[in-house]
């Protein structure tokens, strides 16, 4: 990752996804050009998952005043899996470092990942944020997700890694296109070589975070039934225990017994939905990149209505 003249890092995407950050844009934008200014091949990525306010003509500014900025705009809130999806798909330098247009892990702190991947020994470098700056329950939800994983449903996961990561561009694709729903318990799953690293971080400047405890608690059960099958055999446990119950009779057991067969069809509905053809991860509406025509909601370039004809019927003109 050297220049081989200046010894200077050299080809690297940052990838910021954006949700309503039109306060950090050009904060994000100038912090990492300033301190990134050594790398020579430097690509800033914009990724917008469906930004309400002014994220978008933001980016488009940077974009149009700079080369390095590209972008991509969804149509909609697709949420971070399918910005990280496009993410990767479309960074043009090998290596990709993902950082939060919030900046809370300061842009310094690439050069941490960069020297964890310094000989090439390692295809991921996860950052571990010391003394996390987020609110006590955002940090107790993630933490005690973190160790159901581990501890209850057997996920091997790096101990401490957050999404501030620097990857190898084609091993990230190489995930993504698992459509797994968690990027960092995929890593050790296919086998990629991984590594952390200890990152300072901070409280945001502007803005809040787009993150409530019922989006973590979805991500947490994408996790659990993405990547283990013990909810499964949980109903099969409690199926063999109410059948027991009812065999000896025990008060409640024709209660017990129902409730287990709820279970059991919701629990095998989740894994069953896991099997359905996948939709489109997401949809592009505006870009700077080059884009595949399944990426837009108009299988390539959008086209113009018909010409308005002078000969149209006077009934049509009046509205009626």
């Amino acid at each position: 990752m050297t220049g081989a003249s200046t010894g200077a890092p050299t080809g690297l995407t940052v990838l910021v996804p954006c949700f309503n950050e039109g306060a950090q844009v050009e904060v994000a934008y100038r912090e990492l050009t300033a301190e990134l200014a050594a790398i020579e091949d430097l690509e800033i990525l914009f990724v917008d998952d469906g930004s309400t306010d002014d994220s978008l003509a933001r980016i488009r500014a940077l974009a149009d005043a700079d080369p390095r900025v590209r972008y991509l705009s969804f149509t909609r809130n697709f949420g971070i899996e399918a910005v990280m999806a496009a993410g990767f798909r479309h960074a043009g330098q090998p290596w990709t470092v993902q950082c939060d247009a919030d900046l809370q892990v300061p842009p310094s702190q690439i050069w941490r990942l960069l020297d964890g991947a310094a000989g090439g020994h390692y295809d991921v470098v996860f950052g571990r944020r010391v003394r996390r700056r987020d609110p006590l329950v955002r940090r107790l939800g993630s933490a005690g997700m973190h160790w159901a994983a581990r501890a209850v449903f057997r996920i091997e996961m790096p101990r401490g890694a957050s999404t501030f990561r620097l990857v190898r561009t084609p091993v990230a694709r190489t995930i993504m296109e698992l459509r797994l729903p968690w990027f960092m318990a995929a890593v050790p799953l296919v086998g990629a070589r991984h590594t952390l690293v200890e990152v300072s971080h901070r409280e945001r400047d502007a803005g809040r975070s787009k993150l409530r405890l019922a989006r973590l608690a979805g991500h947490s059960f994408e996790l659990f039934f993405g990547f283990s099958w013990r909810p499964l055999n949980a109903v099969y446990l409690l199926a063999a225990l109410g059948l027991v119950a009812a065999a000896l009779g025990l008060p409640g057991a024709h209660l017990l017994v129902p409730a287990v067969t709820l279970a059991a069809v919701a629990v095998v509905g989740r894994y069953v939905h896991r099997l359905a053809p996948p939709r489109p991860a997401y949809y592009v509406r505006e870009a700077n990149v080059p884009l595949r025509p399944e990426d837009t909601l108009f299988q390539g370039a959008p086209t113009p209505p018909p010409p308005l004809s002078a000969g149209r019927p006077s009934s049509a003109r009046g509205g009626r």
